[in-house]
């Protein structure tokens, strides 16, 4: 993400990957999500995920560094008043390996801030097999590079 200015609808980011290991998924679920089919492998293997599988929350957590790390500028950025239509389509596994993808869907300048405006994104998780794993629509707020145009 760059100023807004830089912001253009239909734009498509690529935003860097990460592979999951078993003692990732495990350490994340025990600390936030403790069920069993994201801490016990036995446990996992008789459930109808059928193995161990990332909390989805995990997931989400692991599109967000991503995303910081590749594809926010902090100094543009304001953040986010949150998103919408979160979905965990397929699970992610050990080994499984993620990327990130965002494509800006509309944008607006702010009419009661000038120098800022805000963007609505598709975040979107794929799988090593190009299988999307994970969506959600972002709102993020930035500043313009030369408020003065607003």
């Amino acid at each position: 993400m760059q100023y807004y200015e830089d912001i253009e609808i239909g734009a498509v980011r690529d935003f860097g990957s990460r592979t999951f290991t078993e003692e990732a998924i495990i350490a994340f679920a025990r600390q936030f999500d403790p069920q069993p089919f994201h801490i016990d492998p036995e446990a996992a293997r008789k459930t109808a995920f059928g193995g161990l599988i990332a909390s989805g929350w995990h997931t989400a957590a692991v599109v967000m560094r991503l995303l910081v790390d590749s594809a926010i500028d902090l100094e543009a950025s304001l953040g986010s008043p949150g998103f919408d239509d979160l979905a965990w389509l397929k699970p992610v596994r050990p080994g499984d390996t993620i990327r990130g993808r965002m494509t800006c869907i509309d944008k607006t300048p702010s009419r009661s801030r000038p120098g800022i405006g805000s963007a609505r994104f598709m975040v979107e998780a794929i799988n090593q097999n190009d299988e999307l794993v994970m969506r959600f629509t972002s709102i993020g707020i930035m500043r313009f590079r030369n408020p003065a145009q607003t």
